[in-house]
């Protein structure tokens, strides 16, 4: 089952299940936080629950993408309790992607830190099941004030130096009275991060990631392929500038996505009821890493045919929102 979420023509928000060229309207559902929230409360499963409340009316699926009424598939009405987050060298061949020029893997003081993690991950990912494996590179990226719809524009900060595409899996949860994480599937996602700074040093990771992102426009339940395979494209002027297939999926992996979820939840102030999380799994697949640099205007599409629709957005450009000296003393 996938499930969107969408605006009405009136700007009333609706959950749907995506059928075809379709989408049926679940009824009475204004969000899937409250679906699963329901969920929680009565024992069962969001697909469950979907099916207790029953589908209702029909609309055009392309129409609701093309009007920018599709939403992203999981959030929060206070952007402050969504927690976006991500883990990073998690693929085979991230490391090379990062960092090409390093290719001695049996010298440990011949690598950067970047590729010892990646060992580390690759030794340790995927512990035996019940076991605690190595922990990933973790960043933060921001709450739900970051969050573009599918469809719209991802805006490029004046002080960014890049705003590339990161084509990838999020894993969508949330966290039930009980203080436990639900997952409640997984979405495809463009983190959209500044691969310039990063490169600068690795210790700018951190500032990075503090730019925009997007996911969806679906959510797609139930467990995942082990090898998942979709492309990530970038557009200008209309036509093709650059192209590549991207995997994803346990089997492309070097830590398992249970490990990947222990080491996010594993913290208290991550656990607060109600609260949602949206947490992306990494990829190994940049344009960056053949010379790209997209610019307002550009658009991006991620795709895997097992999650439905693209996920398309553009670069946008935006404004200043603070100055030097802007910092008022009371």
């Amino acid at each position: 089952m996938r499930l969107v979420q969408f605006q009405t023509a009136a700007g009333e928000r609706r959950v749907g299940v995506v059928q075809g060229d379709q989408v049926r309207e679940v009824q009475g559902a204004a969000s899937v936080r409250e679906l699963a929230l329901a969920a929680i409360e009565q024992g069962g499963d969001l697909a469950g629950q979907v099916t207790k409340l029953g589908l209702g009316a029909v609309l055009d699926y392309r129409q609701l993408l093309d009007e920018l009424r599709i939403l992203p598939p999981l959030d929060h009405p206070d952007p402050a309790h969504l927690l976006v987050t991500g883990t990073g060298l998690t693929h085979l061949g991230s490391a090379a992607t990062r960092d090409k020029m390093h290719q001695q893997v049996g010298d440990e003081s011949a690598l950067t830190d970047s590729m010892k993690v990646f060992k580390w991950g690759v030794e340790g990912g995927k512990p035996p099941a019940g076991q605690v494996g190595v922990q990933p590179e973790w960043f933060y990226k921001g709450d739900g004030g970051i969050v573009v719809r599918p469809g719209a524009a991802l805006p490029l900060p004046p002080f960014a130096e890049d705003g590339g595409e990161e084509p990838e899996l999020a894993g969508l949860y949330v966290i039930g009275p009980d203080h436990r994480p639900y997952r409640l599937g997984y979405a495809l996602g463009n983190e959209y991060s500044d691969h310039v700074m990063e490169r600068r040093n690795y210790l700018y990771l951190a500032h990075s990631k503090l730019r925009a992102c997007a996911y969806g426009p679906e959510l797609r339940l139930g467990a995942l392929p082990e090898h998942l395979e979709g492309t990530s494209r970038i557009l200008r002027d209309g036509q093709v500038l650059w192209e590549k297939p991207f995997l994803s999926g346990a089997a492309n992996m070097c830590h398992s996505f249970d490990n990947l979820e222990y080491h996010h939840f594993k913290y208290a102030q991550f656990l607060r009821p109600g609260d949602v999380h949206v947490h992306f799994f990494g990829t190994a697949t940049l344009s960056f890493a053949d010379g790209i640099a997209p610019r307002p205007g550009d658009r991006f599409e991620v795709s895997l045919a097992e999650f439905g629709e693209p996920l398309v957005n553009s670069v946008g450009q935006a404004e200043a929102v603070f100055d030097i000296g802007g910092v008022a003393v009371l």
